[in-house]
């Protein structure tokens, strides 16, 4: 696989994590570095093992995959979405201050989320014979620096529009998961 080739498919795949990124930066106001971290290094993270992964299940888990990813990010994206939505509507101020997509299962989910179709990409890296381990790491890498860039951006708007961004982000999650599903029927 060609470096243009390589980078073109890790910013395709990083800008799931760059929309998230923007979201959870729209919370958390203001940005700190531990939440930063947390989110760019799991993004990362995710993005370049689920490549490998694919790529060791090879062909075995193709039918699987192919039949549910979209399905599983669908789920995943729209309760996080919906859960953003409705804790900027009817949660009191202070305790929308305290949500931190950057910690627990909402980072676990909104990170396998984000990298599910890296999954898929693994699988295909197999079945036209590419070694994993360049790809994964350049994939991984691009979608830490990705999120970080979304955050910062996120946080920006955030301070800006308030609760307003939250439910924007909601949706935009779930429209995130709505897309991957279309695209994949």
């Amino acid at each position: 696989m060609d470096w243009l080739s390589l980078i073109a498919l890790a910013v395709a795949l990083a800008m799931d994590a760059f929309a998230v990124a923007l979201a959870a930066g729209s919370i958390l106001c203001p940005l700190t570095f531990r939440p930063c971290f947390r989110l760019s290094f799991h993004f990362g993270l995710f993005q370049g093992l689920m490549p490998v992964m694919g790529w060791l299940a090879g062909v075995t888990l193709q039918g699987f995959v192919s039949r549910w990813s979209h399905w599983i990010a669908l789920l995943l994206l729209t309760g996080v979405g919906g859960r953003m939505i409705y804790e900027a509507l009817h949660a009191e101020e202070e305790e929308r201050r305290n949500t931190d997509p950057s910690k627990g299962l909402t980072m676990v989910a909104l990170s396998v989320a984000t990298s599910i179709d890296a999954l898929a990409v693994g699988i295909t890296l197999a079945m036209i014979d590419v070694v994993v381990w360049v790809p994964a790491l350049v994939i991984g890498t691009i979608a830490c620096i990705f999120t970080v860039v979304g955050l910062l951006l996120g946080s920006r708007v955030g301070r800006v529009w308030g609760k307003r961004v939250e439910v924007i982000g909601g949706a935009v999650l779930i429209f995130i998961g709505l897309k991957i599903v279309v695209s994949s029927l």
